[in-house]
């Protein structure tokens, strides 16, 4: 199987893939606005606000969309099919695109309760966010 692509975290994400290691979901949170910001940036969304910390997320939410490859979305892929690409909308509030795991196909629908999954990458310093059923 070829490599897959990996993240390359940026000075501005760096505490987000920081999180994942030590399985815990950081995102970012505007105190001005109160909202929760997902991706990583510098300023809030909207207002341009500098005012963004880092705050740990539950790690729960509910499939927003989702869509099941049968076939390699990337050369990369190769092998790995069904591929099950989601967007999960965190409890929070912000979605996430990411991958399902521990599920069949065939039970996936929209709404269903999802909770994070961290991943290690083997050989690699790098720690992937999935999500699964919550238990």
């Amino acid at each position: 199987m070829p490599d897959r692509p990996l993240p390359a975290p940026t000075p501005t994400s760096q505490p987000f893939w920081d999180g994942l290691r030590r399985r815990q979901l950081l995102l970012q949170y505007s105190p001005s606005t109160r909202r929760w910001v997902y991706y990583p940036r510098g300023l809030a969304p909207g207002t341009l606000a500098d005012d963004l910390e880092w705050r740990e997320a539950a790690g729960t939410g509910t499939v927003y969309t989702f869509t099941v490859a049968r076939r390699p979305t990337a050369p990369a892929w190769e092998g790995a099919s069904p591929q099950l690409i989601a967007v999960v909308e965190l409890d929070e509030g912000p979605k996430v695109t990411t991958e399902l795991v521990d599920i069949d196909p065939d039970a996936i629908r929209i709404g269903l309760r999802v909770q994070a999954v961290f991943e290690d990458v083997p050989g690699r310093d790098v720690t992937l966010l999935k999500f699964a059923p919550l238990r």
